[in-house]
């Protein structure tokens, strides 16, 4: 069954080492406000994580991208702090502000959460994975499904800071003068995520991929290699977790920010099977590094998507040369943005598909 689903859909098929030509496409927050289908949906839905935790909504606005452009991938629409929620963090979204956390800033706080076994967890996430079952049942059957969740360190950065720092200094902090209640953090996060992942799978997902949002501030040389101990070394842990329960597992890692030798570094140390790759590495030096059979995704720029015109047209063909007979996925190199106009979209899927 697995070998037939992988031939039936591209993204699958790049993932397992092929080259596609062109290659498939899909986006990274492709189910967002760039889209007035989403914004109606949105103010139905109420607030935000009441969008995530109805599975008819939610299944809804991961099928309005694929309705309107045909990406050849979907993902599930969700959040990555739904599982710190269902950890017992409070967990809120403040309009034009983003999330808010009850910050954890010692023993006291974590010792509040619940603990990795506690049943509680998943039946607070089985909305979630109701709507991977139903996304799943009403999408095209070529069209691949891709579950997520945030890594370990990335997660934990938002619990610990209570919101979204620029250069994640209550966590950074932590870990210089608590490392040991920051390394029993990340192992929670491991266990439970690698068991939400495992269970996306179940529901019906093809492949899943991993979002190292904050893995730039952490230094990949020097003593310690922080890269690996925080970020590198947790993810790889989750990738053997699903995979001994899930063997075939699809897994892509994006440790955005994490330079050249960061980006080249993934694979190797997480045991993933593809590598996003975000708007800051240069592809070609990438792809010069690493070996032929790398799968890669990523890198087109959102800033370009938003200006179009012959920018886009070149940035799309600098990709395509860049990855020419090397198994790539075609995506941006962070989330598409609400100010992005939809026929940029359009000219950036007729560029890449011109071929076709």
């Amino acid at each position: 069954m697995a070998e037939a689903r992988t031939a039936d859909r591209p993204v699958l098929r790049v993932l397992s080492g092929e080259a596609i030509s062109p290659p498939p496409a899909w986006m990274m927050r492709q189910a967002g406000r760039y889209l007035p289908e989403y914004r109606a949906t949105r103010a139905e839905a109420g607030s935000f994580l009441d969008l995530c935790y109805n599975p008819a909504f939610a299944t809804e606005v991961t099928l309005q991208p694929i309705r309107r452009f045909g990406f050849e991938a979907s993902i599930l629409f969700s959040d990555i702090l739904v599982v710190p929620h269902a950890l017992g963090q409070d967990v809120r979204f403040v309009e034009g502000e983003g999330p808010r956390l009850d910050a954890l800033e010692g023993r006291a706080q974590f010792e509040r959460l619940r603990e990795a076994g506690d049943p509680a967890i998943f039946s607070h996430l089985a909305p979630v994975f109701e709507a991977v079952e139903r996304i799943r049942g009403a999408l095209p059957h070529e069209t691949t499904l891709l579950g997520f969740c945030g890594a370990p360190w990335t997660v934990a950065s938002y619990m610990i800071g209570g919101r979204g720092t620029p250069d994640l200094a209550p966590a950074r902090a932590l870990a210089a003068s608590d490392p040991a209640l920051l390394d029993a953090l990340l192992d929670r996060l491991v266990t439970v995520q690698t068991e939400y992942l495992v269970r996306q799978f179940r529901a019906g997902a093809d492949a899943v991929q991993i979002f190292e949002s904050h893995a730039g501030v952490l230094p990949a040389s020097g003593d310690g290699d922080a890269l690996k101990r925080f970020s590198l070394g947790p993810i790889a842990r989750m990738v053997e977790g699903i995979r001994a329960q899930v063997p075939d597992a699809k897994i892509v890692v994006f440790a955005r920010g994490s330079g050249l030798e960061g980006h080249a570094r993934v694979i190797p140390e997480t045991g993933a099977d593809a590598v996003g790759v975000d708007w800051g590495v240069d592809l070609a030096a990438l792809r010069a590094r690493v070996p032929a059979t790398t799968v890669t995704q990523g890198n087109l720029h959102p800033e370009t998507l938003i200006e179009g015109g012959r920018a886009l047209d070149a940035a799309v063909d600098a990709i395509l040369a860049a990855t020419e007979g090397l198994p790539h996925i075609f995506n941006l190199g962070h989330g598409i943005t609400p100010q992005t106009p939809i026929a940029h979209v359009e000219q950036m899927l007729a560029r890449l598909r011109g071929g076709r």
